[in-house]
């Protein structure tokens, strides 16, 4: 047996980190020593976006319980910032084919180029229909989001 801690890395914006991005680091924990969310820094594309710190900040307080869950800013590729934390394991969860379809491209460049797998977690199929873009849009118009970003739990 290995004493090399198991590292994987849960990357993305988001914007906001909602209850199905929730539930894919709570399914994905028992798998890794250390898990570590890479939250996207400030992007040009999306002028709008919350600042990385104030994500990070509200990540971290979600898991503050949860020593072996770390959170960190990151830009640049996936890949790279997953050699940097000497992680071997992106996790990423898919809501639907397209996703999928996405998300092995993306799997296989990440295997090709950096030799670092991929972990696809399927949604949960309650949770199917939540984004973060589709958050924003219901916010923008005035419906309360809520029920659907995590609240703390006790471990």
């Amino acid at each position: 047996m290995s004493d090399k801690i198991k590292t994987g890395v849960f990357v993305g914006s988001f914007n906001p980190f909602t209850i199905g991005h929730d539930s894919i680091v709570r399914r994905a924990l028992p798998l890794f020593d250390r898990l570590v969310i890479g939250v996207v820094g400030d992007n040009v594309h999306k002028p709008d976006m919350p600042s990385a710190e104030e994500r990070i900040k509200a990540i971290r307080e979600l898991y503050a319980d949860l020593k072996q869950i770390e959170v960190k800013c990151y830009n640049g590729l996936a890949m790279d910032f997953a050699k940097a934390e000497n992680a071997h394991y992106i996790i990423k969860g898919v809501r639907s084919v397209s996703d999928f379809e996405y998300e092995q491209r993306q799997a296989d460049f990440n295997r090709r180029i950096g030799g670092i797998e991929t972990i696809l977690l399927y949604t949960e199929p309650e949770l199917a229909s939540i984004s973060s873009s589709a958050l924003r849009e219901l916010q923008h118009f005035g419906v309360d989001v809520s029920p659907y970003l995590p609240k703390k739990q006790k471990i």
